[in-house]
C-alpha cells in the first residue's frame, strides 16, 4: 500500500498560486424547479450528466421520478423510476448510453435507457445468500470497460459485489472483514470505476472511516488516497485527470491524479461549531430549510458530477432539494 498522505491544508478556490491548481466560479441559483413546485423535492441521491448535456437528479418522493434538466437548469421531464433510487451513473457501452442505478429500498440494481425503460435488473436473488439474507442496502453502482458491474452495500455491511454485464454474480469483497490500514470497510457509501489509471481502479468512498482509497478491479491491492482532513466523502466524479468529491460534512473538494487536493468549494464554516456542540444544524443533515441556505455554501453534499466541460454540479442531502454548480475558469 502506498504511504499515507499528510494532512492537507484547507485551501479556498481562487486563492492558489500554483498553475496546477484548479479554479471554479459559482453559478448561483442555477437549477429551477418544475412548474408548480417551489423546490426540487427531497434529495437523497445522485446527479449525473449525459453526453447531450442533460442533467439527471434523483428525488426521493412518491412519483417524483428521476428529474431531467437542460444545460440552463430548466426542468425538462421526470423519468418514471423508483423513488428510492439512491446512487446512479450514466455510462456509454457498446450498446449505447444507459443509466445504471442502485435502488435502495428494493435491494436491486437496474440498467435503463435514457428514457427510463428498464432493460436489465440484478435482483436480490442474484446476490450471494450470506449477504442477501442480512438485508441488502445498496447505495450505488458503476460499470467497468468490460461491462462488469460493481454495487456496494453502503448502508449495510459495505460489501462490494461484482457482476458480469449480464448480471451474473462473480465475487464479493470488502465488508467488515477486509482490512485496509487495519480497518474494515464502514459505510462505504459509493464506489466508482476510476479510468484515469491504466489499468482502471475502483475508488472506494469509505465514509464511516472518513477516508478514500483505491482497489484493483478484482478487489485487491488497496492504495490509500487520503484519510485525514476529509469531511466524510460521499460521492465522486472524474474529468480528465481531476476528481471532484462531495463531502457530506460540508465541502466539495477537487483532487488531482496524484491524490492532492487542488480546490475546495463551498466549505461550510459552521462544521466546527456543529461538532463542538454535538449538533447537526448545517452539515450532515437534511433539515436545512431554504431560508437558511447561504449562497455558495454547502450543507450536506451527497451526489456530484462533472459535466462534459469540466463544470461541477453537486446535489445535497436535503428534504427540499438543492443543487449547486461551479463553472471551471
Amino acid at each position: 500500500m502506498r504511504p499515507l498522505l499528510p494532512a492537507l491544508a484547507l485551501l479556498v478556490a481562487g486563492s492558489f498560486a500554483s498553475a496546477a491548481e484548479a479554479k471554479y466560479e459559482l453559478a448561483p441559483d442555477f437549477l429551477k424547479p418544475a412548474e408548480g413546485r417551489k423546490t426540487i423535492g427531497n434529495g437523497h441521491g445522485e446527479i449525473a450528466v449525459d453526453s447531450a448535456g442533460l442533467i439527471y437528479v434523483s428525488v426521493q418522493e412518491k412519483d417524483a421520478g428521476l428529474q431531467v434538466y437542460d444545460q440552463t437548469g430548466k426542468f425538462v421531464k421526470a423519468l418514471k423510476l423508483p423513488s428510492s433510487l439512491h446512487g446512479f451513473v450514466i455510462r456509454k457501452t457498446d450498446e449505447g448510453e444507459f443509466i445504471f442505478a442502485a435502488v435502495l429500498n428494493e435491494q436491486r440494481v437496474i440498467k435503463c435507457k435514457l428514457d427510463g425503460t428498464v432493460v436489465m435488473e440484478i435482483k436480490k436473488e442474484a446476490f450471494p445468500e450470506a449477504q442477501a439474507k442480512a438485508g441488502l442496502k445498496l447505495t450505488n453502482c458503476d460499470v467497468a470497460a468490460n461491462g462488469d458491474i460493481y454495487a456496494v452495500d453502503g448502508y449495510g455491511k459495505s460489501w462490494v459485489f461484482q457482476f458480469d454485464k449480464t448480471g451474473k454474480f462473480k465475487q464479493v469483497f470488502g465488508g467488515p472483514t477486509q482490512k485496509v490500514a487495519e480497518k474494515g470497510f464502514a459505510n462505504t457509501h459509493k464506489v466508482f470505476v476510476d479510468n484515469r489509471f491504466a489499468p482502471a481502479r475502483l475508488l472506494c468512498l469509505d465514509r464511516g472511516n472518513n477516508r478514500m482509497f483505491h482497489l484493483n478491479l478484482d478487489g485487491t491491492n488497496p492504495q490509500m488516497i487520503a484519510d485525514k482532513g476529509l469531511r466524510n466523502p460521499s460521492s465522486a466524479s472524474f474529468h480528465g485527470e481531476l476528481m471532484c468529491v462531495a463531502e457530506i460534512a460540508g465541502r466539495v473538494s477537487v483532487w488531482n491524479k496524484e491524490g492532492k487536493m487542488v480546490a475546495e468549494l463551498g466549505a461550510n464554516d459552521r462544521v466546527a461549531e456543529d461538532k463542538a456542540k454535538g449538533t447537526k444544524k448545517e452539515t450532515n443533515t437534511p433539515g436545512v430549510p431554504p431560508t437558511d441556505w447561504r449562497t455558495g455554501i454547502v450543507t450536506s453534499p451527497h451526489g456530484i458530477t462533472f459535466d462534459g466541460k469540466g463544470n461541477i454540479l453537486e446535489t445535497e442531502w436535503n428534504q427540499f432539494g438543492r443543487v449547486l454548480r461551479w463553472d471551471t475558469k
